[in-house]
């Protein structure tokens, strides 16, 4: 064989071995979002968990409204039939619904712990001060595992921008990752009245 046959050889030994780094380091990444998902997707669960506890406790402790009840336990509804596996993450609109059916079922929770601050004898029994620690624990374990999946969906969705990275992970099918975004609306906060 001649010089010119041994070089081409050696260059495409030399891709195919980037090709496959390439490739690993994104499968690495991928599953990386992936377990940031299932981490978000958790903590979701366990709020979703607690609600039939907040509702019984509530509705043993104080002749509430009705239709707030009812709207948490629908938003809850809503919220548990919405799944959405790792491989839809680079799916927008799963992703969007995902999010619009999780606000709901928030914002619900927010009403309804808004209402409850008129029955003080409610709020004075330790069953329901230890559900709401839980629920304000956990909107808070959300939000931190909303920020880790978007770092980690971030770091992914740049490598794949990287040239020559970029070539590599069209030609291996690898796709972007969305992001979560703040809901329509956020930027304004609740309005409370104890009217």
């Amino acid at each position: 064989m001649n010089a010119k046959v041994w070089i081409a050889i050696i260059i495409a030994v030399l891709l195919a071995l980037y090709g496959i780094s390439v490739n690993n380091s994104l499968v690495e990444q991928e599953e990386s979002v992936n377990q940031a998902w299932a981490q978000v997707e958790n903590q979701y669960q366990r709020r979703t968990d607690l609600i039939p506890n907040l509702v019984s406790t509530v509705q043993g402790a104080a002749n509430f409204e009705q239709e707030t009840l009812t709207e948490v336990i629908e938003a809850r509804s809503r919220a548990t039939s919405i799944n959405v596996n790792p491989s839809e993450l680079n799916n927008e609109s799963t992703i969007r619904q995902f999010e619009q059916v999780q606000s709901q079922l928030g914002g619900a929770l927010s009403r309804l712990l808004v209402s409850v601050e008129r029955y003080p004898e409610l709020t004075a029994t330790q069953n329901f001060r230890d559900l709401q620690n839980q629920l304000e624990g956990t909107e808070n374990r959300i939000a931190t595992e909303r920020m880790r999946f978007n770092q980690t969906a971030q770091e992914y969705n740049t490598s794949l921008r990287r040239f020559p990275t970029n070539v590599f992970a069209g030609l291996l099918g690898f796709e972007r990752k969305y992001y979560f975004e703040a809901t329509e609306g956020a930027e304004t906060p609740p309005e409370v009245s104890f009217d």
